[in-house]
Parts: structure tokens; sequence; C-alpha cells
């Protein structure tokens, strides 16, 4: 991790139990730099260096030649430990700790026996010495706890809390907090607030050293329930999903590498922005996917109109889709026979009707009640073996199951059903979709539904991504999907009723950590309800949290932009920044919108950090022609921030999640307009004005949308 900013002035935080802080002006002793002490934990660092060194080493001289059986368990063992060295990297931007603990007593201890305290440096992973004795403690075990959450009105059993400030990889500065000491007054770390503030380039850090007692209570809640985290714009949910990810496989190692976990975010570019927040943790095997990801079963290639996407989305298609399958199943008008030797065996088609019709009422996956049918129709045949005299075994089962006649009436009632081709049969069919969609779609709903030039074939459809998803529910509806054990879903908000239930299709016997803004909803379908959404997810049991404390965005932009609010999300609460800092908000009417958002972003450049030139869509290509033509180099979303290059150009589209130091948005009302309806436009709007750290600049020719004018 890069060091702490040489940063003077004090910066907003929050109290070790959660409550907001006024911070007071910090006396020179509080932050140390006598030689001695300091010098003392640089040591600790560099030996900590060194035994982490000595474990890789360690790592990497195994000999595996002489305790395998077979090449098969061998290749097994060496894949877990190259996993092993790869933990066990030593990241030189990465302080090894970044915190101490000084406990009264020993952890576990009987306090009442006086027994001696111990000190535990926290870090990002554990490392030990050669004699196996603790050198750094991970942030994630239980000992470590108190680092986030003590406070002198609850201090654990806690003497002394350090913290430690880095510049450029070398430990520069500490910050000592005595819990236990009625005597000190609470303050404000400034250490923590400088960590908070840090210049961001590249992509997301993780956010271990600076975890709130709020926070910390979300990413260590357990693994067997599911939790919902509304967070507005700069409350850190993304980050606290990430570590509850972290978190559980420390806690939960042994079952989640079994039943695997997975993060789903909204697109490509925020996947690439978050991607090393894990491996820093030292977790390099954590899946990371989009929901298109998720349901591709099919090539994109088509869009959908939003109204037809709406309807697309809706959870009531699930039930269109469960009659058109089942629809396939046929009552069997004729007998069985089957030959066996010299014997005929003869089912009617009553007792098969009854078969059939005890498989419908069980509701079973439609492939699973197709692979059963043979099955029961040779056990009724094997009853009348036995009524016969005869004896027959499992075997003769299987090999009636498999005579020609029972797999021909298998195949005439219970034919196999490809969901493609069901999918493109409704939206094709107009007959067919009426037939299915009967008293759950109107007439007009099926309208808007309707291909208006049927695809010929599978191959020549141009599938939509709200068609994608209906493929997705048919293929769970024949053949059950897979369950991972824990699920993070970030920018929730955002997905349709169907395609939270393609997510939940992933978790049903595991769990998950939702997180979003309801606020932020920039799609014609995004969830009104957290409620709603679980339901759909199948979490309905979830726990709803909120974070309304703001940790990133100015004050004045982030009360700039709640103006929004009472528009796009009524009764949600507004969220106050804790930060002393308050950053800068420049809103700039202008006549040349070219001319003027590349000057913004000139100035912009001048501060230390990222910056982000975000517009509506429409307007990317102009900007994008307006800085080559200035000579002025820019990356796109996605692609990471360098010391030389460290302005992009981001659709705002495309602005979700992301996050730079100084944001120039250029011109909001063609944000807005850039939508299929102005609620959308506006929180599209709000997502855009809420992505800056450090300072915030407006420019427009347009007048401004008058909910930020109130």
């Amino acid at each position: 991790m890069p060091g702490l900013p040489a940063c003077d002035a004090p910066a907003a935080g929050r109290t070790a139990t959660g409550q907001p802080q006024i911070p007071h002006p910090l006396p020179e002793a509080t932050v140390h730099a006598r030689p001695d002490p300091l010098s003392r934990e640089r040591n600790h660092l560099s030996a900590s260096r060194s035994a982490l060194r000595a474990m890789r080493e360690d790592a990497e001289a195994l000999d595996i030649r002489d305790v395998t059986a077979n090449w098969v368990n061998a290749a097994v063992l060496q894949s877990q430990i190259d996993e092993r060295i790869k933990s066990l990297a030593d990241l030189s931007h990465t302080p090894l700790f970044f915190g101490r603990l000084d406990y009264l007593h020993a952890p576990g201890a009987d306090q009442a026996e006086g027994a001696e305290g111990e000190q535990f440096y926290i870090g990002r992973r554990h490392v030990h010495d050669a004699d196996g004795d603790p050198m750094v403690i991970d942030w994630r075990a239980p000992v470590s706890q108190p680092f986030y959450r003590a406070s002198k009105k609850a201090p654990m059993d806690i003497a002394l809390r350090r913290r430690f400030g880095y510049t450029g990889g070398e430990l520069t500065a500490y910050e000592d907090e005595h819990l236990s000491d009625a005597d000190e007054e609470e303050r404000t770390s400034r250490l923590l607030q400088q960590e908070i503030e840090r210049p961001r380039v590249g992509p997301m850090r993780d956010i271990v050293a600076t975890i709130q007692p709020e926070q910390d209570e979300i990413v260590r809640s357990g693994l067997g329930g599911s939790v919902c985290v509304q967070g507005g714009p700069g409350t850190g949910k993304t980050a606290v999903g990430l570590h509850r990810v972290a978190y559980l496989l420390y806690a939960h190692r042994e079952r989640l590498a079994r039943t695997g976990t997975l993060v789903i975010g909204p697109n490509k570019s925020f996947l690439h922005y978050i991607e090393q927040v894990l491996p820093a943790l030292g977790e390099l095997e954590v899946k990371q996917a989009t929901v298109d990801d998720l349901v591709a079963h099919v090539e994109v290639r088509g869009t959908d109109d939003a109204a037809a996407a709406v309807v697309k989305g809706d959870a009531r298609m699930a039930e269109v889709l469960r009659r058109a399958l089942r629809s396939h199943v046929r009552m069997p008008d004729e007998p069985v026979v089957v030959v066996r030797g010299s014997r005929r065996w003869r089912v009617p088609a009553y007792e098969l009707e009854e078969i059939v019709r005890e498989l419908l009422d069980r509701d079973i996956r439609y492939g699973a009640a197709r692979d059963a049918l043979p099955q029961r129709i040779a056990h009724t045949v094997l009853v009348r073996m036995e009524q016969a005299g005869e004896a027959p075994d499992d075997r003769v089962q299987d090999a009636v199951a498999r005579n020609p006649a029972v797999k021909a009436a298998v195949k005439a009632s219970w034919p196999p059903v490809d969901p493609a081709k069901l999918v493109l049969r409704l939206l094709s069919d107009a007959d067919f979709l009426a037939l299915h969609a009967d008293g759950i779609l109107d007439a007009d709903e099926q309208k808007l539904i309707l291909w208006a030039k049927p695809a010929r074939s599978l191959k020549a459809a141009k599938w939509s991504a709200a068609d994608a998803v209906l493929i997705d529910e048919v293929n769970d509806l024949v053949a059950r999907t897979h369950s991972l054990g824990h699920v993070v879903l970030d920018e929730a908000q955002d997905l349709s009723p169907m395609q939270y239930r393609a997510v939940g299709r992933r978790c049903t016997t595991g769990s998950a950590t939702v997180l979003g803004d309801l606020a932020q909803g920039t799609t014609p379908w995004a969830t009104r309800s957290w409620e709603q959404a679980l339901g759909h997810l199948g979490k309905g049991e979830a726990v709803v949290e909120e974070l309304t404390a703001g940790f990133r965005v100015p004050r004045e932009v982030i009360a700039f932009a709640s103006r929004l609010l009472p528009s796009i999300a009524p009764g949600l609460a507004e969220v106050k920044s804790v930060r002393e800092s308050a950053g800068s908000l420049v809103v700039r009417p202008v006549d040349d919108l070219d001319a003027a958002a590349l000057e913004a972003c000139v100035e912009s450049l001048r501060q230390e950090g990222s910056i982000g030139l975000i517009a509506a869509d429409a307007r990317v290509p102009a900007l994008a022609e307006a800085l080559d033509a200035a000579g002025m180099t820019y990356l796109s979303p996605g692609e990471e921030t360098t010391p030389d290059t460290r302005l992009t150009l981001v659709p705002a589209s495309l602005a979700k999640g992301l996050e730079y130091d100084y944001v120039v948005l250029d011109e909001p009302a063609a944000v807005v307009d850039g939508e299929p309806d102005e609620r959308t436009g506006l929180r599209r709007l709000y997502v855009a004005l809420t992505r800056a750290v450090s300072g915030l600049t407006v420019v427009h020719s347009a007048a401004l949308p008058e909910q930020l004018t109130r």
C-alpha cells in the first residue's frame, strides 16, 4: 500500500463507537517522531519481512516426491503449495502491519489471576518467526477485533492501540490511544483520516486499516445468514463486502473451499477496479463475474427498448416460462408393452398417466422428472414380475428402463426441451405466448416482448441480455443450477427481478452479501425496496444494515448531490460526511463546453491523485476528440491510472462504483437526458456527482436540472 501523505490538516472521522465526532486539534506529541520507539517499530517491520521471506522459502523448498501415492495426488498437492507460495508474497507497497494492540491481560486468561498482557501487531496476513511465534496477526483473527471496535467507553481490555503511518512504503509515524487511561481525552485519529483521504491512483485499495466499528460488525457477521447493506455514496459498502468475503474465507476456509465464493459486479470495468483488493488480503481464489457472465448461454447481439426489458425482467415471467415448459408433457394414450424373453409385460395407459401426473405434482426439475419416469415405469413392470413369481433385481429394473418401448413412451410423454428453443418460441409465436401468459401478462405486455421479425433459428436470433436471463431461468427449471457457499452481489439496486432470481440460484444452499444504494438505481427496472429485491433473490430473511456515515465524498459535494434525493429516493436517509476536510465544489456556467471541460481537467491535474472526466455517453466522443486535439493523454474506465496518466474519460453509464480524487462533470442536463425517463436520469446524475474524493467541478452550458437549484 502506498505511504500516507505528509498532511498536517486534521481530517474528519468517527470515534471507536462509530459515532460522529468533531475532531480537536492534536497536540504535537500525539503523532510521535522520537527515534527510539520509531526505530523499534521499524526493526519489527524489517524482522517481520524477513520472517515472511523465510515462510515463503520454506514453502518453495517443500519436496513432495516421497509423500504422494500417485501423480494425481502430487498434482493437487503441488497446486496447493503453489497457491501457498503466491499468498506469501511480500508486496513492497503493502505494509505487513498497520496497527498494534497492547492487551492489559493475555487474551483468554483469567483476569482475576493477574495474567500479564500481550502485544500483537495487526496486519493483512499472519506472519510467524522460526519458532512459530506470531510476529503479525491476521486482521481477521478474534484477537484483532478490538483494533476496530475498542473505545474509551468499551476498551475491551486494551491498554494501548497504536496506528502506523507509512510514506513510500517506509514506516514514518505512529499514533497512540491509551484506551484504559481515563485521563486521556478521546480524539479522532489523524493517521486514520489521512489514510481515508490518501490520493487514489491505480485500482481500488483495501480499507483494512480504516474499517470502522459499524463496518466491522457487517464484515464479521456469520456465514449462515445473508446480509443486505444499504449504503450511500462513500460509505464503503463495496469495500465492506469484499472484506466480508476475506473474513468468511478465513473463518470458514474448509467449507468455502468446497462450495466456492463469487463476487458479482455491474460490469467488467468495475470488476477490474476492485480485483486487487482480495489478493492484497491474501485471498487469491475468489472468482468475479457480472450477471451477464452468469447467464451467458447464448451470444447477446441484440437490445431491448426499456419497456420490453422491464416486462422481460418482471418476476411474472418465471411463471410464464414454467407453464410453457410443463406444456411439453403429454398424457400417455397407449400402453407400454415390454418384451423379455418369452414374456410380455403390459403397463396400461391409465397407470402411465398416474405416474406422469404424480411426477408433475411433485414439481421437481423437468429434467429430473424425465430421468425418473423410465425408472418408475420399470418399477411397475418389476412389480408384475414379482407377482408372477419371478425375483428380478436392480439390474433387471435398469434393463427394463432402457427397453426401447419404455424409452419411446418417455419421449412421447416427457420429451427433452432445449431452453433456448423454448424462449425462442415464446418470443416468436404470439399464440404460444398468449396461451402461457394468459392471466399473467396483458395483451400490451405480450406485444412488447414479441419479436417484430421472428428469428428463423437459434443461431440467427439476436438475443438481448434480458433474453439470456430468461434462458437461464428455463435452464434451472430443467436442471438445478449449482449453488455456491457465498455470493457477494454489488450494485444490486440495478438488477431486475429475473436477474435477482438468476443470482439467487447460485446461492440457494449458501448465503449472500447484497450491496447497493436505492438512490443509485439507474435502470428502468431498478428495485424500489430491499424487501422486494431480497424476496426475488430467495433471501427474504436477510438482515438489512444501513451505512449513513460518508468517508469518501466531501461534505459540500454530498450535500449538493443530496438535493436530488427527494425526487429519486424519497425517505432515504441522506449520507452525512464525517470528513473535517470539507473538499471543494465548483459549479461553473460556461459558453464553450468542450474548452471548459478541458480547462477544468488541467486545473485538477495540478493536484495530487486521480481525475475523472464524467460525461453523458453521447458527449464522450466529442470530449475524446477535444482531449486528443489538446494532446492530453487519458484512459478508459477499467484501465489503471499511473503517476504519468491520471485522467480517465468516463461515460456516465460506467461511473457507478468508481472513485477519483477530483471529478470534472460535464453538462449535468445531458446526463439526465441520456436516460429513458427523468427519474432514471436524475439517479444517473446522482451517481456521477458522488464519484469525487477531494473535489468536484461541474461545467454546464445548459440550465442545471431544477432539482439541483432548489
